[in-house]
């Protein structure tokens, strides 16, 4: 028999209707370039930065199903409006040869009435650790909404051309919080085993490829663990994976982990920059995060690969949907690694926040190694505009020259509004 060739990170693939020119995804991280909710050249450029560096796909965040799905200010909302700026975004992608998604997400508990001036909803009553805020509980005619909320986004993705959207079920947004037994305490068929409370997600991902069919690819991102005392655990997210994947209205998961709730280290791993987000603080704020900001946070140490113990145990359980692994991806040997492991697809974020080109790099020469220090610092930036503060490029822009008629203007201010939670 002719063994199977191992693709190479490089190799051309498809994802649904998509063909991709590699399998490197740039993750959906917080862009803080959509001041109005509407993309800008800010935006455009952003993304262009990761494609012409290299990545197969990159990935628009965070991007609501509806106004009161924001979990930040400046989010773009998945409304008639945004056509025209998001159909300029992947045109500009497309002419690279790239592709281009969207995440859609509804952030649920992680909200504030602050950012929406509704009070968030969560599958019951809860008051969010972090913010301090009370969560009412969403009841079931708001539930039907959403999912129709979710069907009406990805079709705004299929009028502005996009590729693919990304459901967000991570991270304790809305759709995840349903599969948290610590914040789904209901007692209807949304609450109790979880098979009743995957039920949402899997409600939404069928609305949404009803409403799509084959024009765009259509993945999930989905927590394996949110590594928050008495929610998500990875033996229940394996059969959340299977029922998905069963219904096979998914062409990928995304397999990711953490809170965007409380302990959010969880997710990042590494330093955690207490010192730099109290300095965005007013008294006594200032002072409760110098003090039990890592309590908050939580402290977990970065490994290389730190997700791929918990995400190699979805290989045999998912049989239809293709398989994306995320977390600590930064050379050529990690991006060898996760496909030998048998995942289809590769997911980056912080490394390419530090270095745009990092992948093109990693393929010209397979002993590069990242300039990312996982300081974490790039995680109170996206109270403004989300960079590298490594980088002043990413931070300001390019430097102008003489013959370009000047130096270009400061970067947008970084205040911090109230509310506002570290996401990704």
């Amino acid at each position: 028999m002719t063994p199977v060739r191992t693709p190479s990170p490089f190799d051309p693939a498809t994802l649904g209707p998509v063909r991709v020119p590699n399998r490197i995804i740039k993750a959906a991280t917080s862009e803080g370039r959509s001041p109005e909710g509407l993309v800008t050249q800010d935006l455009i450029d952003f993304h262009l930065g990761f494609v012409r560096g290299g990545v197969g796909m990159t990935t628009i965040a965070y991007c609501c199903v509806s106004p009161e799905g924001k979990s930040a200010p400046g989010q773009i909302v998945m409304s008639p409006e945004a056509v025209p700026g998001l159909r300029r975004l992947a045109d500009a992608v497309h002419a690279e040869g790239a592709a281009v998604s969207a995440q859609l997400g509804h952030a649920g508990p992680v909200g504030s009435k602050k950012i929406t001036g509704v009070t968030p909803t969560s599958p019951s009553k809860f008051i969010n650790p972090t913010s301090f805020e009370y969560c009412r509980p969403i009841t079931r005619g708001e539930i039907a909404e959403v999912i129709e909320q979710f069907a009406a986004a990805a079709q705004v993705a299929v009028d502005a051309g996009l590729d693919a959207v990304e459901l967000h079920f991570g991270h304790n947004y809305l759709p995840s919080a349903f599969l948290s037994p610590l914040l789904n305490r209901r007692k209807d068929e949304y609450g109790g085993d979880i098979d009743n409370r995957s039920r949402l997600v899997r409600e939404i991902a069928r609305a949404v490829r009803e409403r799509v069919g084959d024009a765009i690819a259509v993945t999930a991102k989905i927590s394996m663990i949110d590594g928050v005392p008495g929610g998500i655990k990875l033996a229940e997210s394996l059969r959340t994976a299977q029922l998905l994947d069963a219904d096979a209205n998914l062409d990928a998961i995304l397999l990711t982990q953490g809170s965007s709730v409380v302990r959010q280290m969880f997710l990042f791993r590494g330093d955690v920059p207490v010192e730099d987000f109290a300095a965005l603080m007013k008294q006594p704020v200032k002072t409760g995060v110098r003090l039990f900001g890592k309590k908050v946070l939580g402290e977990f140490p970065y490994e290389d690969l730190y997700m791929l113990e918990a995400a190699r145990q979805f290989i045999p359980v998912v049989k239809n949907s293709k398989l994306i692994l995320l977390g600590g991806i930064t050379n050529h040997d990690h991006m060898e690694t996760g496909m030998r492991e048998g995942f289809d697809f590769l997911a980056m974020g912080r490394g390419l926040l530090r270095e745009p080109g990092l992948v093109n790099a990693v393929r010209e020469d397979h002993g590069k190694q990242t300039l990312c220090t996982h300081c974490n610092r790039c995680m109170y930036t996206v109270y403004g505009r989300t960079h590298c503060v490594l980088d002043p490029e990413s931070a300001y822009g390019p430097v102008a020259t003489a013959d370009a008629g000047g130096a270009n203007g400061g970067a947008a201010g970084i205040p911090a509004p109230p509310g506002v939670s570290v996401r990704a």
